[in-house]
């Protein structure tokens, strides 16, 4: 399955999420991940999250794409790629 993974968190915990999450799926802009995984991963990343965040303060929010190909994406402007940037 496709996914699209946004979070807010407090600042002394969004290296380590930044961190999990790019074990899992692809950076592609502050606070945003995509990429494709499968349910058991997915629920696995969701899980080690959970240990991560304060529910009372931060949020992620997951979107998931039953179907990919149904997916249009434009970019506007100069598309990142933030795993380039930092190596």
């Amino acid at each position: 399955m496709f996914v699209i993974i946004t979070y807010d968190v407090a600042e002394k915990r969004v290296n380590k999420v930044c961190k999990k999450l790019k074990e899992y799926l692809t950076w592609t802009q502050n606070s945003v991940f995509e990429g494709e995984i499968s349910k058991s991963l997915l629920m696995k990343c969701m899980y080690e999250l959970e240990m991560i965040i304060d529910k009372e303060e931060d949020s992620i929010y997951l979107y998931e794409v039953g179907n990919p190909r149904n997916i249009k994406k434009r970019i506007f402007g100069q598309e990142k790629n933030f795993d380039e940037l930092f190596l």
